[in-house]
């Protein structure tokens, strides 16, 4: 006999079991209708008040089409695989709706401002590694130097220049909600609307799966992502990062990126940054992948009714092998400077982790650096995050 599924460690909070339930009710009082998760109707949602040359603006026709097959495939592997609640099918109208608006308002933008897109920027720092692995500790030591920057939470989840810049206040109320969805979240990542934070909105926004594949079962978009040539997708994310360094006047400071993501689409982003400097994360494998596993169910609790551990458990371990193979092999063909940092040994003496990076990098690092970094690592210190090491005791 097979045995039974592990017992799901996340139980739903009340929020979340409120909304559900309010959502249903909704739909089935015909209050509203249920939102089909088909691309036309999504579609038509999302673009709503722009027009076509919105949508193409400085894209190529290569890229206009792959946002369209993206959204074709997610919408299938959404209706067949996922298995959502209503909870979760709100949610996933809601972020494909945003992800086509924001598309279309960015498009507007630069046609008013093209010259953003290709704005001047120092050559960034790529960290670079498994989710969970230590890259958000170093990424915002790093952008804790006032000699680099960061890109915004707000600015990543939402990267249309406005005036004036509400992007702050919304994502306050954003973060708000959410956490009363799921209370683990700062838990998992410490969130903060204006904290430095990894690129993922910018990626999500162009439809690369790993927003999603952390939050849904959809191995059939999941294996069509991977097969698929990145290179749109960083194309956008380009003119993002370009702009963003235009409007926040930090263009002439190196930007600190970090997404797991990167590690599987390296040789896409490093093309478009070939003179970046890259730090590599490193921390033993089991520990990722409780930590990811850990970090997946949280999200998968509150939007299915289907979630399976040990599936999850298998999957990941599929895609941190293929993350490490891929990140590896794009390594050993990049000419530029390198640097490593165990996870146990930054825990155990960041300075020391932090000057043999800079070494490795060729960068001085002066005390005034030093000092801002000890700064951002009181401030960590002190983040509800240390509580996952004992909520993913359940994984072991």
């Amino acid at each position: 006999m097979n045995a039974p599924p592990r017992p799901h460690p996340f139980a739903r909070s009340k929020a979340a079991m409120w909304a559900g339930r309010a959502v249903k009710a909704i739909w089935d009082r015909g209050l509203t209708e249920k939102p089909p998760l088909e691309p036309d109707y999504l579609w038509s949602i999302g673009a709503k008040g722009f027009n076509k040359s919105d949508e193409v603006s400085l894209r190529s026709d290569a890229e206009v089409a792959d946002f369209r097959e993206r959204l074709e495939r997610l919408c299938q592997a959404l209706r067949a695989e996922a298995q959502l609640n209503p909870l979760g099918h709100t949610m996933a109208y809601g972020q494909l709706t945003s992800a086509i608006r924001k598309r279309h308002a960015m498009g507007r933008f630069w046609a008013d401002s093209p010259e953003l897109a290709s704005a001047e920027i120092a050559p960034p720092i790529i960290v670079v590694g498994q989710m969970r692995a230590g890259t958000t500790r170093v990424h915002r030591l790093l952008a804790a130097d006032p000699r680099n920057c960061g890109t915004r939470f707000c600015n990543s989840h939402d990267p249309v220049p406005r005036t004036p810049d509400l992007r702050p206040l919304k994502s306050t109320l954003g973060l708000a909600i959410a956490r009363k969805i799921n209370p683990w979240l700062d838990m998992l990542h410490p969130f903060g609307a204006t904290r430095v934070d990894e690129e993922i909105g910018w990626l999500s926004g162009a439809l690369d799966a790993c927003a999603f594949e952390a939050q849904w079962r959809i191995p059939s978009y999941v294996a069509f992502s991977e097969a698929r040539d990145a290179s749109a997708i960083y194309a956008e994310f380009a003119r993002i990062l370009r702009t963003d360094a235009a409007i926040m006047g930090d263009g002439g400071r190196p930007r600190v990126l970090k997404c797991p993501q990167f590690a599987e689409d390296l040789p896409a982003l490093l093309h478009r940054f070939p003179d970046a400097r890259v730090v590599v994360t490193r921390r033993c494998g089991d520990a990722v992948l409780r930590s990811s596993v850990s970090m997946v169910a949280s999200q998968m609790a509150f939007q299915t009714d289907h979630a399976d551990l040990d599936a999850l458990e298998t999957e990941w371990r599929r895609k941190l092998a293929l993350r490490e193979e891929r990140m590896s092999a794009a390594l050993a063909g990049f000419c530029g400077p390198v640097a490593h940092v165990d996870f146990d040994q930054l825990g155990a003496d960041w300075r020391a982790a932090m000057r043999h990076l800079h070494m490795d990098l060729g960068l001085d690092l002066p005390e005034a650096s030093l000092d801002a970094m000890a700064l951002e690592h009181e401030r960590s210190a002190s983040d509800p995050h240390h509580a996952h090491r004992s909520q993913i005791e359940s994984f072991a």
